[in-house]
């Protein structure tokens, strides 16, 4: 039959091949779709077994008193003060450290064995268990360096330990911005660092915001480094200055949760709820602000 004889209803009628690709297709969107829920049902799953058996005792007291009675009541405040300061100090450190190496190795490092080298000792430092990176921050930065069991040689050690993120995800961020915006930098006449610093970096913030995501997320949520280096149990006293010991929530969770008898059932979901609130606060304030800096790119 030829194409003028054919209905025309016939034209358009889908071949076996279209029927049987559109059902594959559909099968692998379902698929995907439940494996992206399997990955989001365990985290809701915690958050509302957290939110129901410890979300009666969050209140302003709380979260500004100090522990009290053995640690069995009273609120969380030198720990969460504590947390705040150990973060902080790690991402001063860690964060232009991180970057300074990866503008190195993305933008001035040749290919050659000794970038070979440094990055495989860059994959090495990521899959360091996080014990191990304590006993090394309290041979390094506790005994050698004579900071003792201290904030400072508690984040000195976080830092240390979450430095590959910030390097690997830096280096990927400089690495997509197009060359072609160096090339025009530089038949400008401009010199690298200028093109570095004016163009490359200012492209590449928002993606540098993600390293810096994942560190914050490691750093507040990691007790071994800081009970090794500079946290402790309780402090009848906040921290006055880097030198002084300090209270961390990661830390405070494991002791009512362990080590001190008749602690009220809610009291550890309660400091799970509020260790997992303040990482999910402070990954909010920094990816707004990465969305804000992408609605800025013109590429």
């Amino acid at each position: 039959m030829s194409v003028e004889a054919m209905p025309v209803e016939n034209l358009f009628t889908e071949s076996q091949l279209n029927v049987k690709n559109k059902k594959i297709q559909s099968l692998y969107r379902v698929l995907f779709l439940l494996m992206t829920l399997l990955l989001i049902l365990p985290v809701l799953i915690i958050l509302g077994t957290l939110i129901v058996k410890g979300g009666s005792m969050i209140s302003i007291d709380f979260l500004f008193t100090d522990p009290v009675n053995g640690m069995t009541e009273g609120g969380v405040f030198p720990a969460l003060l504590g947390t705040v300061f150990l973060v902080s100090l790690a991402l001063l450190i860690s964060v232009p450290l991180g970057i300074a190496a990866a503008i190195y190795l993305s933008e001035y490092a040749s290919e050659n064995w000794f970038t070979r080298a440094i990055n495989l000792a860059i994959i090495n430092l990521a899959g360091v268990p996080s014990i191990v990176h304590a006993l090394f921050g309290v041979g390094a930065f506790v005994m050698f360096f004579g900071f003792g069991t201290s904030i400072l040689a508690a984040s000195l050690t976080l830092a240390i330990m979450t430095l590959p993120v910030v390097i690997v995800s830096t280096r990927e961020s400089l690495q997509a911005v197009p060359h072609a915006f160096r090339e025009a930098c530089w038949n400008m006449g401009a010199t690298r660092w200028q093109t570095i610093r004016r163009v490359v970096l200012p492209n590449a913030v928002s993606g540098i915001l993600t390293g810096v995501i994942l560190e914050v997320s490691r750093t507040t949520g990691e007790t071994a480094p800081i009970m090794f280096t500079g946290a402790v149990f309780f402090l009848p006293f906040l921290p006055q200055g880097v030198f002084d010991q300090t209270m961390a929530l990661s830390l405070h969770l494991f002791v009512v949760t362990t080590q001190v008898p008749n602690v009220p059932e809610q009291l550890p979901y309660a400091v799970a709820l509020v260790l997992i609130g303040m990482v999910l606060l402070m990954n909010s304030i920094s990816i707004a602000f990465r969305m804000y800096l992408r609605s800025k790119k013109k590429w």
